[in-house]
């Protein structure tokens, strides 16, 4: 199986060191071509209004738009943010894929950065302890009825998914755990 990782800027080699972990190919994806074959997306932590801009520029805005109709998609801290129907503080671009409104950058600078545990819902099966590495991170305001909450950082839902959706406010992929990211394939295969 094959599983992009969004690679246009961020943290894109973290997520591919824990697929190749758990044993799936990943796939750099920089053009609309590369779509082609995947079981599913990953995008990536990293500057959200940066990705916009290249998205654009390398053409690959509407064709990932689409890919995201119909494919397991994840969006990590900036990816989140890319996933949002709304987004606020300041509002941007988005690929509208989830309805959520998400806050940019609600816990503070970089030096508010901090690491926490999570807690499950009953939507997550895995009774696990995780934890959650939080830089710059966007907070989900509001979601609809049809947005699961899976993880929580206190009251603050912090993983949630629509359909072939997930939305991490959090970085999975610089722990030593590959829990959210087997959860992930799960879903594309």
């Amino acid at each position: 199986m094959k599983v992009g990782v969004l690679a246009l800027q961020g943290a894109v080699q973290p997520h591919e060191e824990k697929l190749k972990k758990l044993g799936i190919t990943p796939i750099q994806v920089r053009y609309p071509e590369q779509l082609i074959g995947l079981a599913g997306i990953i995008l990536p932590g990293g500057e959200s209004t940066t990705m916009v801009h290249l998205l654009k520029l390398n053409q690959l805005w509407f064709p990932l738009k689409e890919f995201v109709k119909t494919q397991p998609t994840w969006g990590v801290c900036a990816g989140a943010i890319l996933l949002a129907e709304t987004i606020t503080s300041p509002s941007q671009d988005s690929l509208a894929s989830m309805e959520i409104t998400i806050e940019r950058n609600s816990y503070g600078r970089q030096r508010e950065s901090f690491i926490d545990t999570l807690v499950a819902t009953e939507d997550w099966k895995d009774p696990s302890p995780l934890e959650g590495v939080f830089i710059r991170a966007p907070r989900i305001q509001s979601y609809s009825s049809k947005v699961k909450v899976l993880l929580k950082q206190g009251n603050d839902p912090v993983m949630v998914q629509q359909g072939r959706c997930l939305a991490s406010t959090f970085h999975p992929e610089l722990t030593s755990l590959t829990l959210v990211h087997q959860y992930f394939i799960s879903q594309c295969r």
